[in-house]
This record gives structure tokens, C-alpha cells and sequence, in this order.
């Protein structure tokens, strides 16, 4: 794919150059995960659900919804599949026993590990390959892109 000069397109070009663009990247970067979550039964929300519950150990549902903003119908029949094989624990709050903290257990490890592994490898290598500078650039755009709040 050959460089783009961003200061000789106008803003029409920019829009359909940028959508074009994340479309592919997204497409190549989920296809592994989908690919390696459908042996198993899963799809892209589980995958969101394992993956937030490995950054943010002893979460709340109710933060995973916040997060995922999605309906609590949804999370509950994609989240109860993962409790229920053992991908997720959820444990008892210490301070509010309403409260039930979701936890990757070691099966839920094993199985991001395997859906992350070409991820994570396309990351390291695309960063590798800009450097610093494009990539605290690229934070910047999707941070701007992404909703305030979230």
C-alpha cells in the first residue's frame, strides 16, 4: 500500500481514505480471534467480555456493561456461557455481597492468550515498523475517535 500524503487531500478524501483504512486493519486484526473463537463456540463479544475482565480483575458487571455498553439481556446470556464453562469466575464483594467481581479464571487465560497471540504479534510488528511518534499518534486519533466518557 503506498503512502498517502494527508496534506494533499481535502477533507472528503481524508473521511474516505481513513473509514477505507480502518476498515481493512479492523478486518485483518479481528479475523484470527473470530477464526480461533469459532472452534470454540464464541464470538466477538465474548472475546470483549475476556478481554476487559483481563484488564480490570474483580470488575463489576454493572462496569462491564458501562464498558461494553451493551444491554444487560446481552451481557447476561454471552457473560453466563463464560461463567458457566469456567472461562470467567465471579466472586462473592467483600464490602457488598450484592456485588459479584468477575475474574478471568486460568481456562479464560489460556483461551485470550490463544485469540490474542496474532493480535498482539500485529501490533508489535506495525509499531516496530512507524515508530514512536506515528504510534502515540495513532492513540491520539482513536482516543479522539472514541466516545469522552469511555
Amino acid at each position: 500500500m503506498a503512502d498517502i500524503n494527508f496534506n494533499k487531500l481535502n477533507d472528503e478524501q481524508i473521511f474516505h481514505k481513513s473509514t477505507e483504512l480502518l476498515y481493512f486493519a479492523y478486518r485483518d486484526f479481528i479475523s484470527w480471534p473470530d477464526d480461533v473463537l469459532e472452534t470454540y463456540g464464541f464470538g466477538r463479544a465474548h472475546h470483549r467480555i475476556l478481554y476487559f475482565v483481563s484488564t480490570n480483575p474483580g470488575m463489576t458487571v454493572a462496569e462491564l456493561l458501562k464498558i461494553l455498553n451493551i444491554t444487560k439481556q446481552s451481557l447476561s446470556r454471552v457473560l453466563g456461557a463464560l461463567i458457566e464453562q469456567g472461562y470467567i469466575d465471579q466472586k462473592i464483594g467483600a464490602e457488598d455481597r450484592r456485588q459479584r467481581l468477575l475474574f478471568l479464571s486460568t481456562k479464560g487465560k489460556v483461551l485470550l492468550d490463544e485469540v490474542s497471540v496474532s493480535q498482539k504479534a500485529s501490533i508489535l510488528k506495525a509499531s516496530q515498523q512507524v515508530g514512536p511518534e506515528a504510534v502515540t499518534g495513532f492513540w491520539k486519533m482513536l482516543k479522539a475517535l472514541a466516545n469522552e466518557e469511555d
